[in-house]
């Protein structure tokens, strides 16, 4: 099986993230057993975040899959306007480098496409973040100007036509 065929993103429903909260894999999925995909609070907040976006926007989360594990997450983070989504991604840190994560913003953006909803997707990167860089770089995404955020610090900005 090639590498493309075996990574594959899958909505996250609320269940699922109750699932990932208790520290157990939903349905026939295993979690990485080296390695947390994100904190508990992590967890947590995206959780709430899903549910707030999911009110206007569906689907609002996913899982990053490969060979029937949970190696990440993927997540709208802002409420879509205008038929632009905010994503924000992470996998857990021993499966980086690895390729899952370019594959699963591939497949994300094969998705926007078919998405009459979705025109635009931007994400931003931290500055010594260039693995996250590479990702976006490979999957088209242009980078677009730069921002200080009052938690993160300096953020290279990135957007992803899919019209």
């Amino acid at each position: 099986m090639s590498n493309v065929e075996k990574t594959m993103i899958i909505e996250l429903m609320s269940h699922d993230f109750e699932a990932l909260l208790k520290g157990v894999a939903p349905g026939q999925l295993r979690l990485v057993q080296d390695s947390a995909i994100a904190p508990p609070e992590i967890l947590a907040m995206l959780s709430r975040l899903a549910a707030d976006i999911g009110v206007e926007f569906l689907p609002s989360a996913w899982m990053i899959v490969e060979d029937d594990e949970i190696v990440g997450l993927c997540s709208v983070i802002k409420v879509p306007q205008d038929g632009k989504i905010h994503i924000g991604y992470g996998v857990a840190p021993t499966r980086q480098s690895r390729g899952c994560t370019t594959r699963a913003i591939g497949q994300l953006l094969e998705w926007a496409r078919d998405d009459p909803r979705v025109a635009l997707i931007s994400a931003e990167t931290g500055f010594e973040n260039v693995a996250s860089q590479r990702v976006l770089e490979r999957n088209g995404f242009v980078r677009i100007g730069e921002r200080i955020d009052a938690e993160d610090g300096p953020l290279i900005c990135w957007e992803a036509a899919t019209v």
